[in-house]
């Protein structure tokens, strides 16, 4: 495991103070995840071939850690880890599944974990899911048995963009008919306008750029200069996820949200480069591995009513530090039971220590 006593914190971005909800009230909470995005495959990261500028907009408008990491090297175990401020071993998820088929009734995010939307929901804010769940099937493992008031999305590990199946709003199957991230992004957006005058959080879960490599219907006249089909392909697929993020995006300026909207993006891993096509980079290694290539990702935090704009923070963060800074910006009035592994990134501290940050930006 990576050693993270003696990183920075992000608080030398920060205006640090003893509460961080601003005038405006607590802020609302966004958390966006890509599923097996490459390192290198967006624009702000070095990706040439194709462009994303609206989740480059979350980075340019807020930090970009430029060395952010993830618990896990693959899907499940990195979002049990991001919805609980712990690492995944401590409560025995640190696998995947296996195919849906497969599934098992007992595997699910643990029932003795309190995750993020339960504490968010506790706290009173209005809580809301769209995309991949992929923590569990049974009813007792469901989204809105965790915490979340609605969810749209599969629950599953993989799906089709285009069949419309295996998709269920709240427990009850619907059948999709668009490309579906479009269709996430649609429900992301009808949250919010549903939501917009109470706190609330947003799981974002896409399950882009997964497989299978199914063409968006929708892309950039660029893409077709790429030689290699596949790469194509996928290159339409994180078009779709930028232009559904673009959408959200402008929901919140049309709604005046953007200011106190605190967002993180993410990947869940790195690419599997020869599955679905994605670029790591200069980083040696592909999910799956504990490599750089494997859980190195994008990782870019806004919030325009605290943090600056546009600048980088070189020294390691981990999804494990989403939870503890989310709770701290929601004012830090309802307690975690069990140890947190993640840090406070608004916190003047090392890490274990009550040390304060010595260095200026």
């Amino acid at each position: 495991m990576i050693n993270y006593v003696s990183r920075f914190l992000l608080s030398a971005f920060f205006v640090i103070s003893s509460n961080y909800a601003t005038a405006a009230g607590k802020p609302n909470i966004i958390i966006i995840v890509a599923d097996d995005l490459g390192y290198a495959d967006l624009s702000i990261q070095g990706c040439k071939d194709f462009h994303t500028p609206h989740i480059d907009s979350i980075a340019k408008n807020g930090v970009r850690c430029t060395s952010g990491y993830v618990s896990g090297p693959y899907c499940s175990p990195t979002r049990a880890g991001l919805l609980t401020g712990r690492y995944q071993q401590r409560f025995g998820h640190e696998f995947n599944p296996g195919p849906a088929g497969n599934k098992s009734p007992t595997f699910g995010l643990s029932l003795d974990e309190t995750p993020l939307p339960q504490l968010l929901k506790n706290a009173g804010y209005k809580t809301g899911m769209v995309g991949k769940w992929h923590l569990g099937h049974n009813e007792n493992f469901h989204p809105t048995k965790r915490g979340f008031d609605e969810y749209f999305g599969f629950l599953g590990g993989a799906n089709s963009y285009t069949s419309g199946q295996n998709i269920f709003r709240g427990t009850m199957p619907v059948q999709e008919k668009e490309y579906l991230t479009e269709a996430f992004a649609r429900e992301a957006v009808a949250f919010v306008d549903k939501q917009k005058k109470d706190p609330f959080f947003l799981y974002l879960a896409f399950n882009a750029v997964h497989t299978p490599l199914e063409e968006s219907p929708k892309h950039l006249f660029e893409i077709d200069k790429i030689p290699n089909k596949n790469r194509r392909t996928y290159a339409s697929m994180v078009f779709a996820m930028d232009d559904a993020v673009g959408k959200l995006l402008a929901k919140l300026e049309k709604e005046n949200l953007a200011e106190n909207t605190l967002i993180f993006f993410i990947s869940d891993n790195g690419g599997p480069e020869g599955a679905n096509f994605s670029d790591n980079g200069p980083l040696n290694g592909v999910k799956a591995t504990t490599w750089e290539g494997g859980i190195r990702v994008p990782f870019f935090v806004q919030w325009k009513a605290s943090l600056p704009k546009g600048k980088t923070f070189d020294n390691p963060v981990i999804q494990l530090d989403i939870l503890p800074t989310i709770l701290a910006a929601t004012g830090g009035e309802f307690s975690h039971k069990k140890k947190l592994d993640g840090v406070n990134l608004l916190q003047g501290r090392y890490r274990g220590t009550k040390k304060p940050v010595c260095c200026k930006p």
